[in-house]
């Protein structure tokens, strides 16, 4: 392992099965350009010549079968060429997923379900992201279902959310998500709220297999879920209950033999339990790096991850919405009405009434046209943020990435806030 801390303008030559780890200095950009031979960002083929531009404070994998060199131009926090890396492993794991489409496509059956879960900061969302990626240069349609409500891959956080790729995951952008399907959570982490997640997870899984029935490539392709990283007490539970409701065939534990274990002696027998290392890229972040990343991903839903999105400022009057939180404090069940139980109260709707604490709040937009139908389990269509809250006027003004009117009036108000500074 060769290490360089904080170079401008390097090259860097990579053997065969190596890894080229980077992570840019906070207050600058990276460009990476591959002058030679072939690699691949996350399962993402990387092309010669082109430029790439990372954001500060982004940490970055090049990794290459048959060897390559790259160049780096701009500073870098740490850059290192590693040959310790799981990739082999990885790839064998693919490879056996695809053995299952194969054989789902000539039976006309369902594809893998493979559900990814391991404590905080294994690399459980990269995982996630090679699987699909290679899946999706196989010429398959896998649908990718993200239950980490705290970081959010598909959506911002504080929302379950799933896509079906039809295209690799762009190298500095990410994941294309054309028309996601995204449910409000409010919280970033499923403890604040265990029964609205199980929930939530309960109708995601269903609307998946609607959407898996309706197209034999999709359904054959399978589904790759990526989870949060609380894996003890009522989260294990989570777990559990996400692979029931996704009826997965696959789970891959990465680096807990504890979690593996576990899931061994809990698991069906028809369920196939592996376990993986992490990649020795991964590191461990701070609850203050978490917190930055969240806010990073919601500034990225409205600036875009360049800074090449364009959001839109306008008022909105306080008799033209309708707002709701999700979940009513708990009480003891002698001071609930009679059959009601604590844990009903976890997913009752509650009306807001606009005040000055919704201040840098996030709302979520439902699609639920009025407040008869189900507004809990209804998919988002969107997400704003709440800037300003005049009380005389009665009006909020809000940042959105699209021009007023808003596409509908029931609005859910997250726990989540984020400051404007742009």
């Amino acid at each position: 392992m060769a290490e360089e801390n904080g170079k401008d303008g390097e090259d860097y030559k990579l053997e065969r099965n190596s890894e080229l780890r980077f992570e840019v200095d906070s207050r600058n950009e990276v460009h990476m350009e591959m002058i030679d031979g072939m690699a691949e960002v996350f399962g993402t083929e990387i092309t010669k010549k082109q430029q790439y531009k990372f954001m500060p404070g982004s940490k970055m994998a090049v990794y290459t079968f048959h060897g390559c060199t790259i160049k780096l131009r701009g500073k870098t926090e740490v850059a290192y060429i590693s040959k310790e890396t799981p990739m082999t492993m990885y790839l064998n794991t693919h490879a056996a997923m695809e053995q299952m489409r194969a054989k789902a496509d000539i039976e006309e059956t369902r594809g893998p379900r493979v559900l990814v879960v391991g404590p905080t900061d294994v690399g459980k969302s990269t995982l996630c992201r090679l699987l699909v990626n290679y899946a999706v240069r196989c010429g398959r349609s896998p649908i990718l279902a993200d239950l980490d409500v705290g970081q959010g891959q598909v959506s911002v956080p504080g929302t379950l959310g799933a896509v079906v790729m039809e295209h690799t995951a762009d190298v500095v952008e990410g994941y294309v998500k054309t028309t996601p399907l995204v449910f409000h959570f409010g919280h970033k982490s499923p403890a604040d709220n265990n029964t609205l997640f199980n929930t939530l997870t309960s109708r995601m899984a269903e609307v998946i297999n609607i959407r898996s029935e309706q197209s034999q490539r999709v359904n054959s392709s399978g589904v790759v879920i990526n989870t949060g990283g609380w894996v003890r007490g009522a989260g294990y539970d989570a777990l559990k209950h996400a692979a029931g409701s996704f009826e997965v065939d696959i789970i891959i534990v990465l680096d807990q033999e504890r979690l593996y274990n576990q899931l061994k002696g809990d698991m069906p027998e028809f369920v196939k339990i592996v376990l993986l290392p992490k990649s020795g890229g991964v590191v461990e972040r701070s609850q203050h790096a978490r917190a930055e990343a969240r806010d990073m991903k919601i500034r990225d839903y409205f600036y875009g991850v360049n800074g090449n999105l364009y959001p839109h400022s306008f008022d909105i009057k306080f008799n033209e919405i309708k707002l709701f939180k999700i979940g009513a404090p708990s009480l003891p069940e002698s001071c609930l009405p009679l059959g009601m139980k604590a844990s009903d109260c976890k997913t009752k709707l509650i009306p807001v009434l606009p005040t000055m604490t919704l201040l840098h709040h996030v709302l979520s937009i439902s699609a639920a046209n009025s407040v008869d139908q189900n507004i809990v389990e209804s998919n988002i269509l969107g997400f704003i943020v709440v800037t300003a809250v005049d009380m005389e006027k009665s009006i909020l003004t809000v940042l959105s990435p699209a021009p007023r009117p808003l596409p509908k009036s029931i609005l859910l108000v997250m726990d989540i806030q984020f400051m404007d500074i742009k």
